[in-house]
C-alpha cells in the first residue's frame, strides 16, 4: 500500500479547488487534476475515492475554515451590534484571505452534489442561533424569519463584497471595499433592524 504524503494531498486539494472554481465540477477530470498537481492519477485515489468524494471533502474543508474564521473572537452573548459587526469583519477577512474558497462555496453552497454536514459548521450555526435568539429575547430586534434576518443583515454585506471582488460597481466604476464604506452600510442595516 502506498503511503500518504501530506504535501501531495494539499497540492491536490489546492489545484482541485482552483480548477473547480475556474471550470466547474464538470471540467474536473482526475487525469487533468493529477497533471496540474504534479502527481500520478493513482496518487489521487490514495486520498479520495472518486470525484464526488473529493468534492465533499473540499466542501467540508471550506466550511470548517469559514467556521473557524467567522467565530474568531465571537461570543453569542455579545450585543447585537458588536456581534454583527464582528461577523462582517470576520467574514470579510475570510473572503479576502481565501477568495478561491469563497468562490468555491458560492458555486456549491446550495448544491445537492455536496454533503452539507460539518461538525464545525453545526457549531457555527448553533452560535448564530443563540446569538439571534438572545437579541430577540432582549428586545434588540423584533422576531423575524431567519431568511429575512439573513437577507437584511448579510445581503448588503455580500453585495459590497461582490463589487469589491469584481473591482467595479454596477456602473463599471472602480470599487474597493473600505472599513468606512462597510461601516456606512452596516449602520444602515442596524437602523433598519432596530426600526
Amino acid at each position: 500500500m502506498r503511503t500518504r504524503d501530506t504535501n501531495k494531498e494539499l497540492a491536490v486539494r489546492d489545484k482541485a479547488l482552483k480548477m473547480i472554481v475556474k471550470e466547474g465540477f464538470d471540467g474536473l477530470s482526475m487525469q487533468k487534476l493529477a497533471r496540474e498537481a504534479g502527481v500520478s492519477p493513482a496518487t489521487i485515489y490514495i486520498y479520495f475515492k472518486n470525484r464526488e468524494d473529493l468534492l465533499h471533502k473540499l466542501f467540508a474543508d471550506v466550511q470548517d475554515k469559514f467556521s473557524d474564521v467567522a467565530l474568531k473572537g465571537f461570543d453569542p452573548a455579545m450585543s447585537l451590534e458588536d456581534g454583527l459587526w464582528l461577523q462582517w469583519k470576520n467574514r470579510l477577512n475570510f473572503i479576502l484571505k481565501y477568495p478561491v474558497h469563497f468562490s468555491f462555496h458560492e458555486q456549491f453552497g446550495h448544491s445537492p452534489l455536496v454533503n452539507h454536514k460539518s461538525v464545525k459548521l453545526a457549531v457555527f450555526k448553533e452560535n448564530m442561533r443563540n446569538f439571534v435568539a438572545k437579541a430577540m429575547k432582549e428586545g434588540e430586534i423584533k422576531k423575524m424569519e431567519p431568511e429575512i434576518f439573513w437577507s437584511m443583515v448579510y445581503g448588503p454585506f455580500y453585495a459590497l463584497v461582490k463589487f469589491h471582488l469584481n473591482k467595479k460597481n454596477f456602473t463599471g466604476k472602480k470599487f474597493e471595499i473600505t472599513e468606512a464604506k462597510m461601516r456606512q452600510a452596516f449602520n444602515m442595516v442596524m437602523k433598519a433592524l432596530k426600526g
